[in-house]
């Protein structure tokens, strides 16, 4: 499996991708809003795009599809719950569903719901794990709910799905947050080194050259994978008289979702 990370250096921060078959050069281009990037990378790299895949329907995800249809006939994929907020939609995938790019490339369909409620993440099913995560999570992060989505779906997305995975996935986000999520990370749990010493590392750093975090390390500096950390807990008690003594980790997640939507 290929991958190509292309960041857009647009308002919204945005990562687009291009993941392609070593045998064929058939390319799958996800939420490709920067079309010319994608187009002009695509043909450097010898590739054909022939699938576009959108994690979720919002314009900063969907808005480059036409683009790249008109330029190469890709086939439209996305949610299959989506198809009426995704114009051109071609193909619904559920929880489960593959989809095969080229002939060595396989990428498993997860139902992700909590940025939105028809949000997929896609799980590489060859070579070494990688999440194509989206909105859902982020470098150090997780997505909002602001549109359209709810913190309770997100958690459990959270907890049952991304939290099981394997610790070597590689996370491939939407967006580049890390500095800003890295700082809220900090805020929250002071005693956190790891993310002190990663935030440091990072003072120079470059969007278009992208750190690939893996599912390990978001463990260990991702505040809402740490939701049993007494520091956090200790933290949300002095910010939120009203918490009980004893915190379920749905309700620490859920206000740290809270603070982080006004960080």
């Amino acid at each position: 499996m290929l991958v190509e990370q292309i960041w857009t250096a647009n308002n919204y921060r945005n990562f687009n991708y291009l993941i392609a078959c070593s045998e064929t050069g058939e390319a799958l281009a996800i939420d490709p809003l920067d079309s010319e990037k994608c187009l002009t990378i695509a043909k450097k790299m010898g590739w054909e795009i022939t699938q576009i895949l959108n994690t979720h329907h919002h314009h900063d995800h969907i808005d480059g599809n036409q683009a790249v249809v008109d330029a190469t006939g890709a086939k439209v994929i996305a949610h299959a719950q989506a198809n009426e907020q995704i114009p051109g939609m071609d193909i619904g995938v559920s929880a489960g569903d593959v989809v095969k790019v080229g002939k060595s490339v396989e990428l498993e369909a997860l139902d992700t719901p909590g940025h939105t409620m028809s949000h997929i993440c896609l799980l590489s099913k060859t070579d070494v794990p990688a999440l194509f995560a989206g909105d859902t999570m982020f470098n150090a992060g997780a997505g909002n709910c602001k549109g359209g989505g709810h913190p309770d779906a997100l958690y459990s997305t959270f907890s049952a799905q991304l939290a099981k995975l394997p610790d070597q996935t590689l996370i491939y986000p939407g967006h580049d947050y890390i500095i800003n999520n890295l700082e809220f990370t900090i805020d929250r749990e002071p005693d956190n080194e790891k993310a002190r010493e990663l935030l440091a590392s990072l003072s120079q750093y470059d969007p278009s050259k992208p750190l690939v975090t893996s599912l390990g390390l978001e463990k260990e500096i991702n505040t809402f994978f740490r939701l049993d950390s007494e520091s956090i807990i200790s933290q949300l008690k002095n910010k939120f008289s009203d918490l009980p003594e004893i915190l379920d980790e749905k309700t620490i997640f859920i206000k740290l979702r809270e603070l982080r939507n006004d960080w």
